[in-house]
């Protein structure tokens, strides 16, 4: 089961997330050797204080849920959430402009992949797939690899639907080994995780990660 734990990020974004809950959170992926922690903004800096030297990756969100704030936000948020300890960002694409056909939406991804990558940081772009078609989903991905992101994610967890085997599968078919996908949004049991990683996910954002590791 170890293995599958490496590809898991044990995530808690719920709006009303309390800090004992962020503390267990950072314990539980320090027992299961969880690769990592998705936190909101606001607990970055406690989440990176509790996993100390731990090998676990601080990941947290900016432009949460919808994508559609300014690029100068993102970046601002981006900033605090490095300063704070943050070394992975998951970015939610301007879906809006993207739909309407914008090229904002490529700038705004390459703006926080070179803010990003100057820290040494990663980052992860959601498209939000329950609301792109099948030739947008692979549009979208592509935009995202030519930005510099790092990992192509597919939900926040916050539309009518999450992760799909078929979306993955579609995002690693045009994708280089180099750049990551990940999977999120109601991924609950071992057999949805174990699927969605042989359809080429390289990682596993979900808040049911001690359920799905118990033997």
């Amino acid at each position: 089961m170890h293995s599958l734990a490496r590809y898991i990020e044990h995530t808690l974004l719920r709006p009303n997330a309390l800090d004992r809950e962020i503390d267990a959170l950072v314990a539980e992926a320090k027992e299961h050797g969880f690769v990592g922690v998705c936190v909101p903004p606001f607990w970055v800096k406690r989440a990176s204080r509790e996993i100390g030297s731990a090998d676990v990756q601080l990941v947290t969100v900016v432009g949460f849920p919808f994508g559609y704030q300014m690029t100068e936000v993102k970046l601002e948020e981006t900033r605090l959430a490095l300063r704070d300890g943050a070394n992975e960002i998951d970015m939610v694409m301007n879906i809006s402009s993207f739909l309407s056909g914008f090229n904002w939406t490529k700038i705004d991804i390459v703006k926080m992949a070179q803010l990003c990558h100057e820290h040494q940081a990663m980052l992860k772009v959601i498209i939000e797939t329950a609301l792109l078609t099948d030739e947008q989903i692979k549009t979208a991905t592509l935009l995202c690899k030519d930005a510099g992101a790092d990992f192509v994610k597919t939900s926040t967890g916050y539309a009518a639907e999450g992760a799909k085997v078929e979306h993955i599968k579609l995002m690693r078919s045009v994708l280089p080994s180099s750049v990551g996908v990940k999977a999120s949004g109601g991924i609950k049991t071992y057999e949805q995780a174990l699927a969605l990683i042989n359809a080429g996910a390289d990682r596993i954002g979900t808040s049911s990660g001690v359920a799905i590791c118990q033997p």
